[in-house]
């Protein structure tokens, strides 16, 4: 059943975080500690938090939340007013079970995860009319069980897909600002996307095909420099022709950022190494598929692509 008022979050919603590694335990502690009520659906650290808490380092201070809300199964849960959306795209099929249990009339549900068609897959599944994305700029690790680090702030853009800047999406910003996360609202859900593919892109895949290297080690390399350059520029020429223009300055913009977080090894990078599967088709699959169904030639993303294909796991 469609939300009969999709516009607003209700005042003080129960929040559930599906998705319980360093991102969905990052967020979803941070609105906690703020006083919103949420509940976790985790498998990894479940024995864990339940009997420890939640620790949390960041550049703000950092907190102990030594009770939360975890549970092992959605039904446990149950209808909530707002379905965080946080596991890795490589574990996208399970959501076909783990959200009905979540979703009551007017539940919206937000995904937090990287690349594209994430929106739509999760759409299809509970209704298009419920879907926001919020598109994380941020460094977030789980250095332990039970413990999510961040050290570098950050910030959230978060779009609806059924408007983009809706009072909806003004919410659920509103909601993770009053947690001390900055927030902004995107135009479009796609104009949201590929702002980050422009980092995305090139940063996660060079570290990888490159070897398992760190931001910094990509960047002191001219060849690596000129070469994440070169990617940018395909991603921002397919962003523009999908109507989805962005400021010409923003290459550099990422490339200044990334020199400030030192080596940063990539979420990409992190999969990789453990040998887990890899987000390749939300991020660079997806994009090179729009991107040259819009006319444009990525002949630098098409390489990239053939790369990673021969080395990771989906």
């Amino acid at each position: 059943m469609p939300p009969r008022n999709p516009l607003l979050l209700p005042k003080n919603p129960h929040v559930a975080i599906v998705g319980s590694g360093a991102l969905g335990l990052y967020y979803g502690a941070k609105l906690a500690h703020s006083g919103v009520p949420v509940s976790f659906l985790a498998r990894r650290d479940l024995a864990h938090l339940q009997q420890e808490g939640l620790q949390i380092r960041c550049t703000e201070g950092d907190f102990h939340l030594p009770q939360i809300k975890v549970y092992a199964k959605p039904q446990e849960i149950g209808p909530v007013d707002l379905v965080i959306v946080a596991i890795k795209t490589t574990s996208n099929a399970s959501l076909t079970k783990l959200l009905p249990p979540l979703i009551g009339p007017e539940t919206s549900v937000c995904t937090l995860q990287n690349g594209l068609g994430n929106e739509e897959l999760i759409g299809s599944i509970v209704g298009r009319n419920r879907i926001l994305c919020g598109v994380c700029h941020v460094c977030v690790s789980r250095p332990t069980q039970g413990v999510a680090s961040n050290m570098s702030g950050g910030n959230i853009r978060f779009s609806d897909l059924t408007g983009g800047d809706t009072p909806r999406a003004q919410s659920v910003a509103q909601l993770f600002e009053q947690a001390g996360i900055r927030c902004s609202v995107a135009p479009s859900v796609g104009s949201a996307r590929w702002y980050k593919l422009v980092w995305n892109v090139p940063f996660n895949g060079l570290s990888i095909s490159e070897g398992g290297i760190d931001t910094a080690q990509i960047l002191t390399s001219p060849k690596l420099h000129a070469e994440t350059l070169a990617l940018m520029n395909e991603v921002m020429a397919a962003s523009t022709a999908l109507g989805f223009p962005q400021d010409s300055e923003h290459p550099n913009q990422e490339i200044a950022r990334t020199r400030k977080m030192g080596g940063y090894q990539t979420s990409s990078l992190l999969d990789y190494l453990a040998k887990k599967p890899v987000e390749l088709e939300s991020i660079w699959g997806e994009a090179l598929r729009q991107g040259t169904a819009a006319g444009v030639a990525m002949p630098r993303l098409t390489e990239l692509y053939r790369k990673l294909k021969q080395l990771v796991q989906v």
